[in-house]
Formats: C-alpha cells, sequence, structure tokens
C-alpha cells in the first residue's frame, strides 16, 4: 500500500506518527507545511492508496480525495468541536469533556463519516496550551490504534458516532476572541482563558487601536 502522509512542519508528534506509520507500512511518502504554504499539486496524481492527514495545514483536494481508496484526517477535538479553533471554544463554553477524532476526509472540512475517538476530561486549572498538550497526547495514542489496524490490513468503518455541530471558522474564532468595554467581568475572564497562547490573546479596540489583552 502506498500512503501519502500529510503533516503539519517541525512539530514533534507528527514526527513520531510519521516514523510509527514507517515502521509499520512499507511506502510511505511525507509532505510537512504550514498556514498559507501551497499544497503540491503533483500529489494530486501520485497514485496513493492511502492518504493520512495529521495537523495538517492543508485541505486536501477533492480530486486526491477521489482517486485515493482511503482517506483519513486526525483532528485533535471530539466531535462537537469540528473546525478551526477547538480548544479554545471547548474552554470558551466551559466543556466538562474534550477528545480527538478519527474521521474520513470529505471535501467540506471535518464532515466525513467518524471512524474513533478518543475522550479525556477538561479541568478548571487548564488553559490552551495544557488541553491542547493533553489533546495532541491523545491524538498520537488514536493514531497508532487505526494506522495499526490498517497494516493489519482491517479494514476501516464508520462507528456510527456523529459530528454534532457545523465547523467553527477562523472567522468566528476571530470574533469570539475580541473583547469590549461594556462586557462584564466574567465575560473578559472566560474570553481570556479561552484565547490566551503564547504570543496569542484575546484583543479589544480603544479609539481605534486594537490591543492584545492577556
Amino acid at each position: 500500500m502506498s500512503v501519502l502522509f500529510l503533516g503539519k512542519k517541525d512539530d514533534r508528534h507528527c514526527a513520531d506518527a510519521l516514523e510509527f506509520t514507517q515502521q509499520m507500512l512499507p511506502d510511505v511518502t511525507a509532505r510537512f507545511g504550514e498556514w498559507g504554504d501551497a499544497f503540491d499539486a503533483g500529489l494530486v496524481h501520485g497514485g496513493f492508496d492511502i492518504v493520512i492527514s495529521y495537523l495538517s495545514r492543508w485541505i486536501v483536494p477533492r480530486a486526491l480525495l477521489e482517486a485515493t481508496k482511503v482517506a483519513i484526517n486526525f483532528h485533535p477535538a471530539s466531535p462537537h468541536y469540528p473546525g478551526y479553533g477547538c480548544t479554545s471554544l471547548a474552554l470558551y463554553e466551559g466543556a466538562e469533556e474534550f477528545g480527538v477524532t478519527c474521521h474520513f476526509m470529505a471535501p467540506a472540512v471535518d464532515t466525513g463519516s467518524i471512524i474513533a475517538t478518543k475522550r479525556f476530561a477538561v479541568f478548571e486549572s487548564d488553559t490552551v496550551a495544557t488541553l491542547l498538550k493533553r489533546s495532541y497526547d491523545f491524538q498520537l495514542a488514536l493514531y497508532y490504534d487505526v494506522v495499526g489496524q490498517l497494516a493489519a490490513g482491517k479494514p476501516l468503518s464508520p462507528s456510527g458516532e456523529q459530528w454534532t455541530r457545523t465547523a467553527f471558522t477562523r472567522k468566528q474564532f476571530n470574533a469570539l476572541k475580541e473583547l469590549t468595554p461594556d462586557m462584564s467581568e466574567a465575560e473578559l475572564k472566560r474570553r481570556i482563558r479561552a484565547f490566551t497562547f503564547n504570543q496569542w490573546g484575546p484583543t479589544m479596540e480603544v479609539n481605534g487601536v486594537l490591543f492584545k489583552v492577556a
């Protein structure tokens, strides 16, 4: 079986996932990228049996999906949080449980049939950084399970679990992280917790000037 592995550049979890894939399957082509990188058009006609998207920054072209026997994506969130910024959204909504999802890919992001999930608790002390780190660890464990199944020649099939909402967009994410002077203290704390990560944070516009709040 020939495999195309698509991942995030300079990410240790992607490196571990690729190493496992190369150990379990004989013919693996890998591509890594960042947000904004162009997708290699030559891959569309590469004749791959399996396409695996793992923290990939690309939306896989429809033509490649249609030419592939099995195309799967690993999403670092549970089926209740499809789309962009799912960790922040879960914290903003006060979720008590989070998870990771493997699903068949479809042309529309995070809409394909779900294959498997792993879930875990969200703690009051969690931040974007801690919840994301745990998500990546659980996702790698899920990856070992699913790719191990592929390597053993076992077919992947839908679990019957469903996505529970439409995919959250980057536009919605950016709107939700904005702060305004009329927000309550509770709402401000809620958004600051949910949208503060490394050098990024929620923003507030004052007299036409945009400030980052952390």
